[in-house]
């Protein structure tokens, strides 16, 4: 969702794959119970207290520039997302996943339980509202899902299945559990496959995104 002109309030929204999906379904599994906000385009360098016809005028730059279109690519957006940190803040929170990058051979497994760094505070911290992941590429995991947060929107999400299509997957937990597909055919004439996974903070607004790589190993 983006907004066409910074004058009035006129908004473009675009349905992602996975949202595209879920509406033709027609079981009314394809519900919006929550949004975010980011200032992706802002360069806030332009601020300036110096302009010669006074404060009206500091942020003339910025309020004059381009807005985004609404596209539906979850790594090129709401990367900086709006969030409300504690008066006093001095330093932005960061994800520690423990890897930078993850590489599993065919039916792996694996654990990832991020730490925010920098946040509330304290030097590491495990956020009570727990972390969202998301898979770029969901047929490459056979089991993705996330542990420790039970609420019903939660659940829904960690028991979604997808049709099999290349479609991103999104589930919540402060521990996210994954598992490499042993499919063969995804990988064609390849021995190994590639997408990422996108790590967000529901409390802090901090993100990381981190390579994965699956190794075939079945002949």
């Amino acid at each position: 969702m983006g907004f066409l002109n910074n004058s009035v309030v006129t908004v473009d929204a675009v349905l992602t794959k996975k949202g595209r999906e879920l509406l033709a379904r027609g079981d009314g599994s394809f519900k919006i119970t929550q949004f975010a906000l980011a200032d992706d385009e802002i360069d806030y360098t332009l601020y300036n207290p110096q302009h010669p016809s006074g404060s009206a005028f500091y942020g003339q730059a910025i309020e004059s520039m381009p807005l985004l279109e609404a596209f539906p690519d979850e790594t090129q957006v709401l990367k900086y997302k709006l969030t409300t940190l504690p008066r006093g803040t001095s330093k932005l929170p960061l994800l520690d996943a423990g890897f930078n990058s993850i590489r599993l051979k065919q039916g792996a497994a694996l654990a990832i339980t991020p730490q925010t760094l920098n946040y509330l505070g304290a030097t590491s911290t495990f956020e009570a509202g727990g972390y969202t992941a998301t898979i770029a590429d969901v047929r490459v995991l056979s089991n993705f899902v996330g542990v420790g947060i039970n609420t019903e929107e939660v659940q829904r999400l960690n028991t979604s299945t997808t049709v099999g299509t290349n479609v991103s997957k999104t589930v919540v937990g402060t521990s996210i559990n994954l598992t490499a597909t042993t499919v063969n055919t995804l990988f064609g004439t390849r021995s190994q496959l590639q997408t990422t996974i996108t790590l967000i903070g529901r409390d802090s607004g901090a993100r990381i995104t981190i390579p994965v790589t699956i190794i075939k190993v079945n002949n």
